[in-house]
């Protein structure tokens, strides 16, 4: 074994760890809001409700980003695998889920060095550490935005 391919290795496992033992006080929001207020100003949102848009369709669209990235996991498809991990960080940083984004950077570092080592265990292994807690992750964070959507509803119907 290389030292490059230990190094990579070790990277791989620490991202697997970060995971599954990333203490809560290092964890980042859920949702950083301010990601929010930033959003409505760049789409010039004064009243009509085009942030409130964006975020339902990120809603909309999460389980269908987290099935296709579970799809490329488990069946070691390394290209549909970056495109689906690249789907999920971008889309959960343009509406401030952040703790979201973060778990698709740690998984997209492990689908980087696996396939550097060419490894074709290693997407099956990250579908195991990391579609768990994406999948709570992003529950937790569709009731977060949705209850905000709701929220800023209610702030434009007055």
């Amino acid at each position: 074994m290389s030292h490059h391919q230990t190094r990579q290795d070790e990277r791989e496992a620490r991202a697997q760890r970060a995971v599954v033992a990333r203490p809560a006080e290092d964890s980042p929001p859920l949702v950083d809001r301010s990601v929010l207020d930033r959003l409505g100003r760049e789409l010039d949102d004064d009243g009509e409700g085009y942030t409130r848009i964006f975020v339902a369709n990120f809603i909309t669209c999460l389980p269908g980003r987290i099935e296709r990235l579970r799809l490329a996991l488990t069946t070691g498809d390394l290209e549909a695998a970056i495109n689906a991990v690249l789907s999920l960080k971008t889309s959960s940083q343009m509406v401030g889920a952040e703790r979201l984004a973060a778990l698709a950077v740690d998984l997209e570092t492990g689908v980087r060095g696996g396939a550097a080592r060419s490894d074709a265990m290693t997407l099956p292994k990250l579908a195991a550490a990391f579609l768990r807690p994406i999948d709570r992750c992003g529950s937790q964070t569709v009731h977060i935005l949705d209850q905000w959507t709701r929220a800023a509803s209610v702030g434009h119907a007055r």
